[in-house]
């Protein structure tokens, strides 16, 4: 059965966010991609597909073909977990590139393409060049989960890709934070149970 609740975006980073699409927000671990139901609200709360394109999917897949694509997601956020511990905490170097030919693998079967449409904002030039995708069948869905992956491993400073210090949090994320100093998924909720917990100790000593 799909989890119902939202998912957590923390990370400032959407693949990372993609990897804590598996958590424990509270006491229990969380998958919100368990099946394929929890995969298309996932992908929808996190504007990686247009909604019309999930709900089209969500009417006319067939039987088990959505929890399939979800499996795959979720081998694929496993895979890619692997590879943020093996390498987090230090800059990425072209010698890794050979761990990644999963996801160039993957990345190798988009579909998508380029195309001349009028401009929204209506500034400017009158036309833009629109990035599309073909949404040929569900594993498509699996395509900006991948391109979302790329963007850590080519834009993010693995230096600074960190796992939350909460004692049970799983959580990851990039930190952009002004001297790089960032500890917490959220001050709001892990930072907020430390500051609670050093209160304690405080006003508590032990003996």
């Amino acid at each position: 059965m799909s989890v119902q609740s939202p998912a957590m975006f923390l990370a400032d980073s959407a693949g990372l966010d993609f990897l804590n699409s598996i958590a424990t927000p509270i006491d229990v671990p969380v998958d919100w991609i368990e099946d394929g139901e929890g995969l298309l609200s996932w992908l929808e709360q996190s504007g990686l597909v247009p909604a019309q394109v999930l709900e089209e999917f969500r009417r006319n897949a067939m039987p088990g073909e959505l929890d399939a694509v979800a499996a795959q997601a979720r081998a694929l956020r496993e895979w890619f977990r692997g590879f943020v511990k093996a390498h987090g905490g230090a800059p990425l170097e072209p010698a890794h590139l050979t761990e990644l030919d999963q996801l160039n693998r993957l990345m190798s079967r988009d579909q998508a393409y380029s195309r001349v449409e009028p401009r929204q904002a209506g500034e400017g030039t009158a036309f833009e060049v629109r990035k599309l995708r073909r949404w040929s069948s569900p594993e498509t869905l699996l395509q900006p989960l991948a391109e979302a992956l790329a963007h850590v491993v080519s834009e993010e400073d693995f230096s600074y890709v960190k796992a939350c210090e909460g004692p049970a949090c799983t959580l990851l994320f990039a930190d952009h934070t002004k001297g790089h100093r960032r500890r917490w998924c959220s001050m709001a909720v892990c930072g907020n149970r430390a500051k609670q917990l050093a209160h304690y100790h405080r006003h508590h000593p032990r003996g």
